[in-house]
C-alpha cells in the first residue's frame, strides 16, 4: 500500500509540473482575471469567458507544398456555431501567416529563416459575424521560428597568415583560429563548433575547443622550408554525425635563426696589383655565404695573419655584406712579389641557444701578386735641408742630392731644377751628380730662405720624374755696419745742468750673428773737442748723451750736432757714424719746453678731424677757383676781335644759336643780320671803290639770288672769301693757343638735303635784292615772323630806290 501511495504521490506531482508549465504558456488577456470592482464581473462570481491558445512555435526552412500548420486561437465564448470571425494583424499578418475565420487555424504559407527573424508580433480579434462587434479584447501573441542546423561554421577573420621561429619545440602556439555558426546556440548543438586538422596534421595540430594552432614537431628548418599551408576545418553539432562544417586555410610562415655559420666558397682567392698602386686601392672582394637571412647574415670581416695586418686592411661593405681588401701600406715589387693574407668571417649577430651548433666562423686564404712597373727614381737619403754662407762665390757646391732608380734595371738618374722654383737661377745643379752650386751672388738680408724643388729622372726615360722639395739656408756674415735706430733729435733747455740725461740712442743691424748683437759707442773723432755733450755707453747696446756745461744761449748758437761713432762685434768689425741732432729750447720753471728757436717745439703728430676737413674745403676751394678763372680767361679770349672783318664769323656763330621761336624779337640783332647783304659794298671796298663801282650799271637788286635754292654764277668771284680765310689761317699757324675757326666753311656751304633751303646771305653775292618775299607767307605761323622782317626788309628798299 505505502507502495502505491508514493506511485500516486510521484503522479500527483508530475500533474501539477505539467498544469503549471500550461499555465506559463496560456495568455487570459481580459481585464476581469480576478480585478476587483471589473463590471464584467458575473453576479455568481464566475468569470467572464476570454482568449485560450497555446504558445506559437514554426519551423524554419519547410519545404512542404502545403501551408505549415502553426496553431490555433480561440475564445471560450466560441460555441461552434460559425458566429465568432477571427481575424490577426501584425507582421506577417496576411502574407506570411493566414487564419480561418471560423476556426481560428492559423498556417505559414512562407519559408521561414530563423537567421534573419527569430519571431513574428501579432494581434488577434474575436468578432461578432453579424454586427461585427469584438467580442473579445484585442489580444497579442508571439510566433516564434523554431531552429534547424541549417548553418554551417564560417571563419570570418580569414585569410589567417601566421608565423613561428625554426626549430621551435613541439606545443609552440603559432595562432588562434575562429568559426561563427548563424545556428541559435541556446537550442541543441546546431552552433557547438569543434575544430581538426584537415592538411599539414604532420607538422602542426589544433586545439578542437578553442581553436589555438600548435606546432607538432620541433624540426621546423626555414632553408628547407620556410612556408607551410595548413587546413582548419570547423564542425558543428559538436562533431556528431551530420552536423555541417567549414574550413579555411592558415599560412604558417617559418622565421629565421641564426642557426648556420658563414662559409667561405673557396678556400683560397688570386688577385694581383701593381706596386705603384696607392695606400687605400682595393685589391679584390671576398664573400664567406650565409644561408640564414636579414641580420642573421651580417658579418664582420678580419685579417689573421700579422703580415696580413701590416700591408693590408679588410672593411665590410654593409649593403653587399662583402669583405673589401685595401692596400694599408705601399707595395714594393723588388721587396716582396707576392703576399699571403688570411681572412676570416664571422656572424655579427650570434644566437647563445645555437651556439653547441659549432662555431660561427670560417676563413679563406688571399694571394696577392704584385706586378713591376717602371718607377721614378727615389732621394736617398730624404735631406731637404741644405745651409751656405751669403759670401759663397758664384759656383761654390751647396749640397749634394742623390737618387737611385729602385727598379732591377737600375737606369742612370739625371737631375734638374724646377725653375719655377728658382725664377731668378739663384742655384744651379750638376745633371750627373746632382751637385747643387750657387748660380748667383746671395744676400742674406735680401732673402734669407730659399725653397726649390729637384727634379731626378731617369736617363733613357724623362717621364718618370721625381720631385723633392729643397730648403737651403743662407748663413750670414757680417758684412752690414750699423746704424741708429732713427734720426735722433733731442732738445736741451737753455738752462741745463751739467750731467743731465739728454737723449738715450740705440742702433739697429740687419745682420744676425749667431752669438747675438755687441755695439759699442763712442764719439766720432771729429768731435773729440767737443766740451758741450757727453756720450756713455750703458753697455747693452743703447748709449747716453749727457750735458757737460751749464746752460745754453739760444741767442748764440740754437742748433749742436753731434757726431756719434757705432762699432759692432763683427767679425769683421764694421762701424758707421750717425748725427744726433740737439735743439736748444726756451723751457719752464718745471722743465717742459715752451718753444725752440721761437717756434712751438712740441706739434701734435696728427690733425684732429676737425682740422684735416678745414684743410681740405681749403684745397677744394682753391681748385674751384683756379677753374673758374681759366674758364672766364678761355671765355675772355674766345671773344676778342683783332680785326674788323672778324664781324662775320662772330655773326656766323650767332647765326647757329637757336632762338626762342618766331615771337622772340629779343634774341637777334637783325640789323646785322640784313647787312650781311651788302657784299658789294665789301667788295668794294677791298678793290677801293664804293658802291656800285665794282659793277657799273648794274642793278643790285637783280644780284640777289633766290633765298631758298644755292645757284652759282659763272662770274661770281670769291677772292674776298679766299683772302679772309688766308688771313686767317696764317694767324692760326702763328698763335698756337688759338683754335682753327674752321667751321665758317659750314655756314658757307650747307648741302641740298634739307626740307627747307637755306635762307643764309652768305650765299648771296649783290647786296642788292628783287627777290619778293611773300611766299614765306605761306610757310605756316611758325614763319610769320620771318616773313613780316623780309617784307619790312623789302619796303625799305623800295624807299631808297624811290
Amino acid at each position: 500500500m505505502a507502495k502505491g501511495v508514493q506511485g500516486c504521490s510521484w503522479t500527483m506531482l508530475l500533474l501539477f509540473c505539467a498544469i503549471q508549465e500550461l499555465g506559463s504558456w496560456a495568455m487570459h488577456t481580459s481585464p476581469g482575471l480576478g480585478e476587483p470592482g471589473d463590471p464584467a464581473l458575473l453576479a455568481g462570481g464566475r468569470v467572464k469567458r476570454g482568449w485560450v491558445w497555446n504558445q506559437f512555435f514554426v519551423v524554419e526552412e519547410y519545404t512542404g507544398t502545403e501551408p505549415l500548420y502553426v496553431g490555433k486561437i480561440h475564445s471560450d465564448s466560441d460555441e461552434g456555431d460559425g458566429s465568432i470571425k477571427y481575424t490577426i494583424s501584425g507582421e506577417g499578418a496576411g502574407t506570411i501567416f493566414l487564419i480561418d475565420e471560423i476556426t481560428g487555424d492559423i498556417h505559414a504559407t512562407e519559408r521561414l529563416d530563423r537567421e534573419q527573424k527569430t519571431f513574428y508580433t501579432l494581434r488577434a480579434q474575436a468578432r461578432d459575424r453579424q454586427t461585427d462587434q469584438l467580442l473579445e479584447p484585442e489580444s497579442e501573441f508571439i510566433i516564434k521560428v523554431q531552429d534547424i542546423n541549417d548553418s554551417e561554421p564560417r571563419f570570418l577573420e580569414g585569410p589567417y597568415i601566421g608565423s613561428v621561429a625554426e626549430l621551435s619545440p613541439v606545443g609552440t602556439s603559432v595562432m588562434q583560429v575562429m568559426a561563427s555558426d548563424a545556428d541559435d546556440p541556446t537550442y541543441g548543438s546546431s552552433a557547438r563548433v569543434v575544430y581538426s586538422v584537415l592538411e599539414g596534421e604532420q607538422h602542426f595540430t589544433v586545439d578542437s575547443k578553442t581553436g589555438v594552432i600548435r606546432t607538432a614537431v620541433a624540426d621546423l628548418d626555414r632553408e628547407t622550408q620556410d612556408r607551410y599551408e595548413v587546413v582548419i576545418r570547423a564542425t558543428d553539432m559538436a562533431g556528431q554525425l551530420g552536423g555541417l562544417s567549414g574550413s579555411t586555410t592558415v599560412t604558417i610562415v617559418v622565421t629565421d635563426v641564426n642557426d648556420n655559420p658563414p662559409r667561405f666558397p673557396q678556400k683560397m682567392y688570386q688577385f694581383s696589383i701593381v706596386e705603384t698602386a696607392p695606400v687605400g686601392t682595393a685589391i679584390g672582394r671576398v664573400k664567406a655565404e650565409d644561408s640564414d637571412v636579414g641580420e642573421n647574415t651580417d658579418m664582420t670581416y678580419q685579417v689573421k695573419d700579422e703580415e696580413g695586418v701590416e700591408m693590408f686592411k679588410v672593411t665590410t661593405d654593409s649593403n653587399t655584406q662583402e669583405a673589401v681588401i685595401t692596400v694599408q701600406k705601399p707595395l714594393d715589387y723588388e721587396s716582396k712579389k707576392v703576399h699571403t693574407v688570411v681572412v676570416e668571417a664571422l656572424n655579427k649577430f650570434v644566437d647563445p641557444r645555437f651556439v653547441d651548433l659549432g662555431t660561427f666562423r670560417d676563413q679563406t686564404i688571399v694571394r696577392v701578386s704584385v706586378l713591376d712597373v717602371d718607377e721614378p727614381p727615389e732621394f736617398r737619403p730624404p735631406s731637404n735641408l741644405m745651409e751656405v754662407q751669403e759670401d759663397a762665390h758664384v759656383g761654390s757646391v751647396v749640397g749634394v742630392v742623390t737618387a737611385l732608380d729602385p727598379d732591377t734595371a737600375n737606369h742612370p738618374v739625371r737631375y734638374a731644377i724646377d725653375r719655377s722654383t728658382d725664377t731668378e737661377r739663384i742655384f744651379d745643379i750638376d745633371a750627373n751628380t746632382g751637385a747643387i752650386v750657387t748660380g748667383k751672388v746671395l744676400d742674406r738680408e735680401t732673402a734669407g730662405w730659399h725653397n726649390i724643388t729637384v727634379l731626378a729622372m731617369e736617363a733613357d726615360n724623362h717621364s718618370q720624374v721625381s720631385r723633392a722639395s729643397l730648403r737651403i739656408r743662407i748663413l750670414d756674415v757680417n758684412d752690414n755696419p750699423p746704424e741708429l735706430a732713427t734720426p735722433y733729435e733731442a732738445a736741451v733747455c737753455e738752462d741745463a745742468k751739467p750731467g743731465q740725461l739728454i737723449q738715450t740712442i740705440s742702433v739697429v743691424d740687419r745682420d744676425e750673428p749667431q752669438s747675438g748683437h755687441r755695439f759699442y759707442f763712442t764719439l766720432a773723432p771729429e768731435a773729440t773737442n767737443n766740451h758741450h755733450f757727453s756720450l756713455l755707453d750703458i753697455q747693452d747696446n743703447t748709449a747716453a748723451v749727457h750735458t757737460q756745461r751749464v746752460g745754453f744761449n739760444r741767442q748764440e748758437q740754437d742748433v749742436y750736432l753731434l757726431p756719434i761713432l757705432v762699432v759692432d762685434s763683427g767679425p769683421p768689425a764694421l762701424s758707421s757714424t750717425g748725427t744726433l741732432t740737439i735743439r736748444v729750447c726756451g723751457c719752464d720753471s718745471t722743465g717742459a719746453i715752451q718753444s725752440c728757436n721761437s717756434t712751438a717745439y712740441v706739434v701734435s703728430a696728427t690733425l684732429s678731424p676737425g682740422a684735416l676737413i678745414a684743410l681740405l674745403v681749403c684745397v677744394l676751394i682753391l681748385v674751384v677757383l683756379v677753374l673758374l678763372i681759366l674758364t672766364l680767361k678761355r671765355h675772355h679770349k674766345s671773344h676778342l676781335t683783332s680785326e674788323d672783318d672778324e664781324d662775320m664769323r662772330d655773326n656766323v656763330i650767332k647765326y647757329n644759336d637757336e632762338g626762342g621761336g618766331e615771337q622772340d624779337t629779343e634774341a637777334y640783332d637783325m640789323s646785322a643780320l640784313r647787312s650781311l647783304y651788302d657784299f658789294s659794298e665789301i667788295k668794294a671796298g677791298d678793290g677801293g671803290g664804293g658802291p656800285g663801282e665794282g659793277a657799273p650799271g648794274r642793278n643790285p637788286s637783280s644780284e640777289l639770288h633766290a633765298l631758298p635754292q644755292w645757284v652759282q654764277s659763272p662770274d661770281l668771284d670769291f677772292s674776298v672769301f679766299r683772302d679772309y680765310i688766308c688771313r686767317k689761317v696764317e694767324q692760326a699757324d702763328e698763335d698756337l693757343s688759338v683754335p682753327p675757326y674752321d667751321s665758317f666753311q659750314t655756314y658757307a656751304f650747307e648741302g641740298s638735303d634739307s626740307p627747307v633751303p637755306s635762307l643764309s646771305s652768305i650765299n648771296t653775292w649783290s647786296s642788292g635784292s628783287e627777290q619778293d618775299f611773300s611766299y614765306l607767307g605761306g610757310w605756316g605761323p611758325r614763319f610769320r615772323q620771318l616773313a613780316a622782317l623780309y617784307a619790312g626788309r623789302r619796303g625799305d628798299e623800295d624807299s631808297e630806290e624811290s
